[in-house]
């Protein structure tokens, strides 16, 4: 199963490198894309749990390192979850796929 990185580019300007067991990932994100901080959040959440359900469905057990992933992205997002209603959404942009 071809597994795949992705950098992303938080609303603070700061930038993480993700992982995926699958290229499912391609699938909910373009690279050069921003997102509204909700959105990427559910696309990230389909994309990694339908990723571990491949690696479940080839192996027989669901892929931790994805599902571990989901759960550091919804935990550094909850840092931008606060903003006052007059402003634009916060923005996740998705840099490249590094395969």
């Amino acid at each position: 199963m071809p597994e795949i990185r992705f950098q992303i580019q938080w609303p603070d300007g700061s930038q993480e490198i993700c992982y995926s067991p699958s290229l499912v990932v391609k699938d909910y994100f373009t690279t050069g894309e921003s997102y509204a901080l909700e959105d990427f959040l559910d696309r990230s959440r389909t994309a990694l749990q339908t990723a571990s359900q491949r690696v479940q469905a080839k192996y027989g057990f669901p892929c931790s390192l994805a599902l571990g992933q989901l759960e550091h992205l919804e935990s550094q997002s909850t840092r931008f979850m606060a903003q006052p209603e007059d402003q634009k959404a916060p923005q996740v942009r998705v840099l490249a796929f590094l395969e």
